[in-house]
């Protein structure tokens, strides 16, 4: 058996084209969503997905800035940003791309966002509205994992879901949204961290398996349930001298051995990635939109 592979290029696709429908709805009543980005520091994997972020806005129609500030940015820097960000009619939603350098503070920084900007659904009121089942946003890559498993029409319901990783991120915010009473939730979620003991006793129960560690290889095939839909979040670069770039981007799952195993499978590139994006332009045109209800 081998895996049908989840195509995150053809489901980005459809979802965009049917946001490019909302936008076109805000623009005949003079509102063009706005996203920025707020890039601090030249790590490359951020600065290309920031770029990624602003080339997908601008196709959609919409505003799109990016804020590059240097690596020192004082925290008082980046809080005068953030505020003008707040004030500024035309900016719908942004981000503060993450990782921070280190004399930033995260929370300090992402809790001063208003809310109703916040376009990563990183704001503790956004999470609290998401953890009670109303939320305003949704977190992008968790967005993005709900999205993939509609399109393929993957029921949730009743279904043993494991995640690999407890991120703010990814993990803690898809448990929530996998078990609450919802279309695409009902199911019963483990999550696996640093601290479980034995990672195989779990993944070979689940129906759904969802990597998100951030280290290659970490699942192989004899971890896997025969027919388990694989959900690989992780984006790793490894060295290989054959490629152009000198590097090769793999996710969380050896691919080859797993897709052998499992049912469905998303590939790196080209799986949650390209969905964590839409997401993200979503939560921007929602916020766009919840300025004229």
């Amino acid at each position: 058996m081998e895996a049908q592979i989840i195509d995150g290029k053809k489901v980005a696709a459809d979802f965009r084209e049917q946001l490019a429908g909302r936008v076109e709805k805000l623009r005949e009543r003079g509102i063009v969503p706005g996203l920025t980005a707020v890039l601090i520091g030249s790590d490359p994997a951020s600065a290309s997905y920031v770029r990624s972020k602003k080339r997908g806005a601008k196709k959609l129609g919409m505003n799109s800035q990016v804020i590059e500030l240097p690596a020192d940015t004082s925290q008082r820097k980046l809080n005068d940003v953030i505020d003008q960000l707040n004030a500024n009619d035309a900016v719908h939603g942004y981000i503060i791309q993450l990782p921070l350098p280190s004399q930033l503070n995260v929370h300090e920084s992402l809790y001063r966002i208003r809310p109703e900007k916040d376009a990563d659904c990183f704001h503790p009121e956004n999470v609290g509205l998401l953890t009670l089942g109303r939320p305003r946003f949704m977190p992008a890559t968790p967005g993005g994992i709900i999205e993939l498993l509609k399109a393929y029409d993957i029921q949730t319901s009743g279904k043993e879901v494991v995640i690999l990783g407890r991120s703010d991120i990814v993990g803690r915010p898809l448990s929530i949204m996998l078990s609450q009473k919802s279309a695409q939730g009902n199911a019963t979620v483990t999550v696996c961290h640093t601290r479980t003991k034995n990672w195989t006793t779990h993944t070979k129960n689940a129906d759904i398996l969802v990597a998100a560690v951030g280290r290659p290889d970490t699942v192989t095939a004899d971890m896997v349930k025969p027919g388990a839909v694989i959900i690989d979040v992780g984006m790793n670069r490894i060295e290989d001298p054959q490629a152009k770039k000198g590097y090769r981007l793999v996710g969380d799952v050896d691919y080859q051995g797993v897709s052998e195993v499992a049912g469905y499978i998303t590939p790196v590139p080209g799986g949650v990635g390209l969905m964590t994006v839409s997401m993200l332009l979503a939560n921007t045109v929602t916020a766009a939109e919840l300025t004229v209800k």
